[in-house]
Parts: structure tokens; sequence; C-alpha cells
């Protein structure tokens, strides 16, 4: 039985293998991929320049925009390469390294949505104690942990992949080198390594999402307490952008991970990835800026800014 050191590449099959789907899919993605990247990047940029933008809720948004920038240019760059190369192939270490990534990046991002979470209850629940207790020195502390944590668990899970026996069949299934397609592939190696994706997976997306629904659930109560109808309009309204990119990634990455691999639920996990990957990272700067008086005010003021310097 050949052991992994004997794997040199392999085959990534991509969404389909229909030659004018790929063509579409390639101008599609690309488009997508170039607007993630505009937008991610000028919301940092709009965020460092912006006076009215420096508080510990842009500041973790910006580090979500950075964030999604590598967890999208993680994946897309390979994925559309395979849309017009004929070999469609990766090597055994980009493999690794683009798994190392992906984990790292998905548990960074978590616990971010989660710090943003602890961050509105803050604001919310605590105004008069807000300014203190939210500095910039606590803000770095909340935001350098999930990136700390985020790449060493990272590394565990990546040596367990790095376990996997495969016996001569090195096609995968997917678009990108994801855990449940390379263990569907794998011969060997696979029970530890299946078993202790959906153990992480459960526990990180169980205790981030925690924070998130109690302090959410702190947030509702405090807002009902308010008297002014007004408050209660403004604190729904900077609550509602954030929550709606957690329900989005939340909810793709449990129907992708927190289930055993079959053939049918790595077919179906192609087209979820396919959205937490590419679509959310382009959706999240629309999602905080289009709801958000203040990111409005700031693009407005930048645009004026740039045509009085013209």
């Amino acid at each position: 039985m050949p052991n992994f050191t004997d794997v040199t590449e392999f085959i990534l099959l991509g969404l389909t293998c229909r030659q004018e789907l790929q063509v579409l899919f390639f101008v599609v993605f690309l488009v997508v991929y170039m607007i993630t990247l505009l937008g991610n990047i000028g919301m940092i940029i709009l965020i460092s320049i912006s006076p009215q933008l420096q508080s510990p809720m842009y500041f973790f948004l910006s580090h979500l925009s950075f964030v999604d920038v590598w967890f999208s240019s993680n994946v897309t760059p390979k994925m559309l390469e395979n849309l017009i190369s004929k070999t469609k192939t990766i090597s055994y270490v980009g493999c690794l390294v683009q798994c190392y990534f992906f984990i790292a990046l998905v548990h960074v991002e978590v616990y971010i949505l989660a710090v943003m979470a602890f961050d509105r209850y803050m604001a919310i629940c605590n105004p008069l104690l807000y300014g203190s207790k939210m500095s910039r020195t606590v803000c770095m502390w909340l935001i350098s942990v999930p990136y700390v944590y985020g790449f060493s668990v990272s590394l565990i899970c990546t040596l367990w992949t790095y376990g996997l026996y495969f016996c001569g069949n090195f096609e995968i299934n997917h678009f990108y080198c994801a855990d449940p397609p390379l263990i569907k592939t794998a011969c060997g190696g696979v029970h530890i390594k299946e078993y202790t994706m959906i153990v992480i997976a459960g526990i990180n997306f169980t205790y981030s999402l925690s924070v998130v629904l109690i302090s959410y659930t702190l947030i509702v109560v405090a807002v009902l307490r308010m008297h002014s109808a007004d408050g209660r309009r403004k604190a729904f309204s900077t609550c509602g952008s954030h929550l709606t990119a957690v329900s989005v990634f939340y909810g793709t990455l449990i129907f992708m991970y927190l289930r055993r691999p079959t053939e049918e639920s790595v077919e179906q996990g192609k087209m979820v990835a396919v959205f937490y990957t590419t679509v959310i990272p382009m959706l999240n700067p629309m999602i905080y800026s289009l709801r958000n008086k203040d990111v409005k005010e700031a693009v407005s003021k930048a645009i004026t800014k740039a045509n009085v310097g013209q």
C-alpha cells in the first residue's frame, strides 16, 4: 500500500466538467473576486483614514475585511486557474498549505465575529463604561487571540491531514483542498481525521456561536428596556448587519463541516463552499456599509475630499 509520501499532486475535479460552463464560471468568479478585493481593501482604507470610524467596532470590522481578502485569495486564484487549464492539478504541498490557511482563516473569522458581538454588547449594555473597558489595548488583545488560536489549531488539523494515506486515487471532488473530499479520497488515517474534524469544528463553532447568541440575547433585553424609540432603532440598526453576516457564515460552515463526508455531502458541499469562499467575502463590505450611516457618511466625505483635491 502506498503511503502519503508517494503523493506528489492531486487533481481537482472542480465545479463542472462542461467546457462552456467552465468559461462562464471563470468570468463570473473573476468579477466576484475583483469586487471582493476592491470592497474589502476599500473598507480597510476607509476605516484607516476616516476620523468618525475610529471606534472598536470599525477596528474589528477592518480585521474582518482583512481576513476576507486572504480567505478568498487562498481559494479563488487556484480555482480560476483550473477553470481555464487542462491539467487542473495542485501539488501535495500546495494542497496542505491551502488546507492550513483555510482552516486558520475560518477559525479567525468565526472568533472575530464573536468579538464583534461582544463589542456590540459592551456598547449597548454598558455605554458609560464602554470607552474605558474597550480601550485600544483591550481591542488589540481581543483581536490577537483569534489570530493566534486560529493558526495554532490549524497547524494541528493540517498535521492530521498530513497523516492521511492515499491508494492511487488522487482525484479530489472539489475546487480546492477541503477536508471532507480529502477524507473521502483517502484510504487510511481516515477515522482519526474525520473524528477530529467534526469535534474541533463542533467545539469552536459552538463556543463562538454561544458568545454571539448570549451577547445578542442580553442586547435584546437591554434594547427592549429602552424608553426611546429612536434609541431602539439605532441599536437594532447597528446589530442588524452583524447578525446578517453571522447567520450566513455560520449557516454555510455548519452545513459543510458538522456531518460525515459522503459522496452526496461532498457534492452538496461544493455548492455551499462557493458561497462562503467567494460570495460571503464579497457581500460583507456591502452588508456593513449599505445599512450603516457612519460608513455611508465616511464614503461621501472621502469622495468629496477626492474631488476637491482634483
